[in-house]
C-alpha cells in the first residue's frame, strides 16, 4: 500500500490516515485494524544535543523525545507524521525507544477508524501550559505523565476548593 495524500496534505501510511481530530487539530486514525504491539509509526526527526534540546524547548519546540543521555530527538520536522498523533490520558499507543529509535506501538488491539493517540508524558514544570481535549473517562486535564496524575487531580481540588471559598465570600 503506498502513501497517499489528504485533505490536510499529510501523506497517509498503510496503517494511518490523517484528518481532523476531535482531539486537537490533525490526528491520526486507524486505517485497518491494528493489533497491539505493533510498530505503528517511527517518531522521526533531527538528532541534537541536550542543550540544543534545551534551547529549542525554551523557544517553544514540544516535539523533542529523549533518547539517551547525551542526545534528543526533535520530531518537529516536516517527514514526521507521527508528529500529528494526538495525547491521551487513556492512549491506545506507547512511545518505545527501539535500538535508539523512537516508535508509537499499539497498546491494545485498536479498531479501523479510532483515533491513534499516546501519552506525551510531559512533567509537572509548566504542566497548566498544556491543557488536555482527549474527554476520556478520567482524564486529568493537562498532558502529563500518567505517574503525576494524582498530583495534578490534588491540584485541580485545590484550586477547586480555592475557587469556591472565594467566590462564596462577597
Amino acid at each position: 500500500m503506498s502513501s497517499t495524500l489528504n485533505d490536510s496534505n499529510i501523506a497517509d501510511t498503510p496503517l494511518i490516515c490523517f484528518r481532523e481530530s476531535a482531539i486537537h487539530g490533525i490526528g491520526g486514525f486507524a486505517r485497518v485494524d491494528i493489533s497491539a504491539g505493533t510498530l505503528v509509526a517511527e517518531y522521526t526527526g533531527e538528532r541534537i544535543t541536550k542543550d540544543e534540546s534545551l534551547r529549542r524547548c525554551e523557544a517553544g519546540n514540544e516535539f523533542i523525545f529523549a533518547l539517551d543521555d547525551e542526545w534528543d530527538l526533535d520530531g518537529s520536522v516536516i517527514w514526521n507524521q507521527a508528529r500529528y498523533l494526538n495525547h491521551s490520558c487513556k492512549p491506545n499507543c506507547v512511545a518505545e525507544r527501539v535500538d535508539g529509535r523512537v516508535w508509537i506501538v499499539a497498546r491494545r488491539n485498536i479498531r479501523a477508524g479510532e483515533e491513534l493517540t499516546f501519552n506525551y508524558g510531559y512533567g509537572l514544570e509548566d504542566y497548566r501550559e498544556h491543557e488536555c481535549r482527549c474527554g476520556a473517562a478520567g482524564c486529568v486535564g493537562y498532558m502529563v505523565s500518567p505517574e503525576f496524575y494524582e498530583h495534578v487531580k490534588w491540584q485541580n481540588e485545590l484550586a477547586d476548593e480555592f475557587t469556591q471559598d472565594t467566590s462564596g465570600s462577597s
